[in-house]
Parts: C-alpha cells; sequence; structure tokens
C-alpha cells in the first residue's frame, strides 16, 4: 500500500489530490491502471496529464483485470471490514492505519516465502511464545518471550 485517505463522498478534485500526495513529482509511476468509476473526473484525467502518468482503464465490470487491487481489497474487507464497525471517518483512518501496519509488518504473505513485506528475523530462544495483539486485537503477531 503507497497511500490510502478516507472520505465519505469523493470528488474528482479529492482523488487527483491523493494521486499528488502518493506520488511526489520525482516518484512518478509511468502507468496507472484503474476502473471506470465516476470519481475519476476531468479533474483526475487533467492531473494524469500534468504529471504524465499514462491511464490504463480497466475493461467494464471487469475487475479480474486489476488481480492486485482487488485482492488486497478483498483482504481488507475479509481481514478488517467485516469484524468491525466504523463509526466515523477519523475512526476508519485510525482504523486502516493499524491494518496497513500490520499487513506490512506483521502478516505473513505466500509470496514472500509466509514472511511480511517488510522482513521478519527468525526469533531463537524461549520455548515460551507470547501473542502480541494488532488492529485493536482482532490479529495477533506471535514471537517468542525473550
Amino acid at each position: 500500500m503507497v497511500h490510502f485517505n478516507v472520505t465519505a463522498h469523493p470528488p474528482a478534485a479529492w482523488t487527483a489530490q491523493q494521486i499528488v500526495e502518493a506520488f511526489p513529482f520525482d516518484t512518478v509511476p509511468k502507468y496507472l491502471l484503474r476502473d471506470r468509476d465516476g470519481v475519476y473526473g476531468n479533474v483526475f484525467r487533467d492531473q494524469m496529464t500534468a504529471m504524465s502518468i499514462e491511464e490504463i482503464l480497466s475493461a467494464p465490470r471487469s475487475p479480474w483485470q486489476n488481480a492486485y487491487s482487488e485482492r488486497l481489497i478483498g483482504s481488507i474487507r475479509r481481514e478488517c471490514l467485516d469484524h468491525i464497525i466504523v463509526m466515523n471517518e477519523r475512526s476508519l483512518k485510525r482504523l486502516l492505519t493499524s491494518y496497513f501496519d500490520y499487513y506490512h509488518r506483521s502478516r505473513t504473505h505466500l509470496s514472500l516465502e509466509k514472511d511480511s513485506p517488510v522482513p521478519r528475523s527468525v526469533m531463537a530462544g524461549s520455548e515460551r511464545v507470547i501473542a502480541i495483539p494488532q488492529v485493536g486485537g482482532l490479529h495477533h503477531r506471535y514471537e517468542r518471550a525473550a
């Protein structure tokens, strides 16, 4: 996850600002694969042109064309949002910040040989294992006691 933000009703100008925040001008990607959601209006497309990002549109009603995004969205829903009642934008942002920290530092990924994107060292030592609650206790990270 590179960048995220939360709002109830995102206009195209807000979405354009998010792409600027996600990719400062020295780290701009060459392509952006996106769906055909109405939130990507003229302001967003103008911002893509200004940043020299080529937009690639997926076919209508074809989520399999952006499998990485769909997988991440599914993980967020299954592992986090399906188990929590979100009260407002602030609580959702706090929850997702906590979840992404867990996702990058603790959650195992099969494609990474059951490691996390931020690699963890193998812990040797005590036979006793402790559980460290994460995402408000929804998930846990397990480590050997010192």
